[in-house]
């Protein structure tokens, strides 16, 4: 194994193994199903068995003629479960052929062992680690997983699962559609089993997708009587689970998109896009509100009609600003291991929403400008900052700061008027370091480029310096007063802006003590003021190196460029 883990090699693994390769086929029986129980669920032991080299030993025993079928579906069943581990445990076994083997199993005759072959090889190629071009190697391999579908529910569960974790592009879509795919999978839509219709509603999404010639045949395709759009439409009715109704709706979305189903058809405008803007709003899970925006946003994105049918459907656009205040309440969330996934993930959601936001205004300049301002997402954070919540405060001023992030002016000033000099003062006394060194990212990004830094300063030029004065003379770490240099850095890079330090001693002052700072990152920061205000090629340049002169800095550089620091040293 390559990562150095240090597994203990207990007797009783080795005893599992050992029992493998006893003579009396009844004992080797029982030592399988014994490894079976003691492998479930037990991710240490299931490592210590594919250590000790159980694997080559279980797959021979399973491709023995001379096996009984009991002790050859045993093995998959155990091979199925050492696949539920870690992705390393999958990197084993498929290093040991596993896949080859288990094909080859499907051709026996007794279905217990056909399933249990194919429960293992779904656990496999439902694995990040495996390539799904091994499942189209030998082209009879396709055919006989099709006819195998007639056989139980297990193999159509299995199978469609395969199929949709193995379908990836239009290579892929191509040879399962040759084979029959649409045909074979179309009746299981009405199956009795909950998980087989499913897959089969799954298969079909992932076929679809940006495949013009299989939602050209869906749509034909009718089972017991009724075309299969219609029976997407009914699998996304709200008394259906979310999982089929998002899956179904991204079935109708591909159709549509392909040109299969015209975009002022009501199954699209009436059913599949209020649906997908459902999925969007707070009370769905994290992945079903980012899957249901990327959705949403394919669907509406080339179609101005359905942009403007969506921008004023169900308040999506208030539900997007919410994308970015994640999560939104943390004491509505009891479970921490969900919260901690969300916290994870929820950079996706932004992203998710980011696509939505473009698809909405991709081809209308006003629906556009009511996305973003309209929707009064600038006030909705700007109040967020104001919370309470903790949670609250920090998303808030987060989405400012990404809003900030190369914005036009007049985002700019709508930010700084949101949120009024009295809250960003407030900010940037808050507790919590977080808040703070997100209202300075926000105003390190309001200050960003010159007629911007001007402007800006120009009408708050004053209560800036006033904050910045604050945080360098407070107690705050390091990085807080890096970042707030880094601010005062680009203010001097402005035109006008310049002024607002050169004519303030105490801001001078401050900037030659951090010059002398013992730490290099406050130093660096330091020094940036004064190269931007020292700039050959701007007008006053001279009077500003003269007063910097007076004031001592040139001693200070003469002594940094004897620094061992090499940053500082270039500098």
């Amino acid at each position: 194994l390559s990562c150095l883990v240090d597994f203990e090699v207990t007797a009783s693994s080795r005893h599992y193994v050992d029992r493998l390769f006893d003579l009396d086929p009844q004992k080797v029986l029982q030592g399988v199903i014994d490894m079976k129980n003691a492998v479930i669920g037990n991710n240490k032991q299931k490592a210590n068995l594919i250590v000790l080299g159980a694997v080559p030993r279980l797959l021979y025993l399973l491709q023995q003629e001379t096996s009984s079928t009991e002790l050859r579906t045993e093995c998959a069943v155990v091979l199925g479960s050492l696949a539920m581990g870690t992705e390393n445990n999958v990197k084993s076994l498929l290093d040991c052929h596993i896949i080859p083997a288990l094909l080859q199993g499907l051709l026996s005759p007794d279905l217990k062992f056909i399933e249990a072959c194919l429960r293992c090889l779904r656990t496999i190629f439902i694995s990040p680690v495996t390539p799904e071009d091994l499942l189209y190697t030998d082209a009879t391999v396709i055919s006989h997983l099709m006819a195998l579908l007639s056989r139980s529910r297990y193999t159509q569960e299995y199978i469609c699962q395969i199929f949709s974790h193995c379908c990836k592009g239009p290579d892929h879509q191509t040879i399962l559609f040759n084979h029959g795919a649409v045909q074979n999978i179309a009746h299981l839509l009405v199956s009795t089993s909950y998980k087989v219709r499913m897959q089969a509603l799954k298969c079909f999404s992932v076929l679809a997708f940006e495949n013009p010639q299989v939602s050209m045949t869906l749509v034909n395709v009718s089972v017991d009587g009724e075309l299969l759009p219609q029976i997407f439409v009914k699998m996304l009715q709200r008394d259906k689970p979310i999982e089929m109704q998002l899956t179904s709706a991204k079935c109708l979305t591909s159709m549509c998109r392909a040109g299969a189903i015209r975009t002022d058809d009501s199954c699209i405008v009436l059913k599949t896009l209020p649906c997908l803007v459902r999925m969007c709003s707070k009370e769905r899970l994290l992945e079903e509100r980012v899957e249901g925006a990327e959705t949403l946003a394919y669907l509406i994105e080339t179609d101005v009609e359905l942009q403007r049918i969506a921008s004023i459907t169900d308040h999506l656009i208030v539900m997007l600003a919410d994308y970015f205040k994640y999560p939104s309440s943390v004491s509505a969330i009891t479970d921490i291991k969900r919260l901690d996934h969300d916290l994870k993930h929820a950079h996706e959601l932004r992203q998710a929403a980011f696509k939505l936001y473009a698809s909405l205004g991709a081809n209308d300049e006003d629906i556009r400008k009511k996305p973003i301002l309209e929707s009064g997402a600038i006030e909705l954070l700007c109040s967020l900052t104001q919370s309470e919540n903790l949670a609250l405060r920090v998303n808030g001023i987060w989405a400012l700061m990404n809003m900030a992030f190369q914005a036009e002016q007049k985002i700019k000033s709508d930010i700084l008027r949101g949120l009024s000099t009295e809250q960003l003062f407030q900010l940037l006394s808050d507790s919590d370091v977080n808040v703070l060194m997100k209202t300075l990212g926000l105003l390190r990004n309001l200050l960003s480029t010159r007629p911007h830094i001007d402007h800006i300063m120009s009408t708050h030029g004053k209560q800036i310096m006033q904050a910045v004065t604050l945080i360098l003379e407070g107690e705050h770490n390091i990085e807080v007063k890096e970042q707030t240099l880094c601010i005062l850095a680009n203010i001097a890079d402005g035109t006008t802006a310049k002024e607002l330090i050169m004519t303030n001693d105490d801001i001078l002052q401050k900037i030659k003590y951090y010059m002398s700072h013992s730490n290099a990152k406050l130093q660096l920061a330091a020094m940036f003021c004064i190269s931007n205000l020292i700039w050959n090629e701007e007008e006053g340049s001279q009077e500003r190196q003269d007063k910097l002169r007076d004031m001592g800095i040139v001693d200070i550089l003469h002594k940094l460029s004897q620094s061992s620091d090499p940053n500082l040293c270039d500098k």
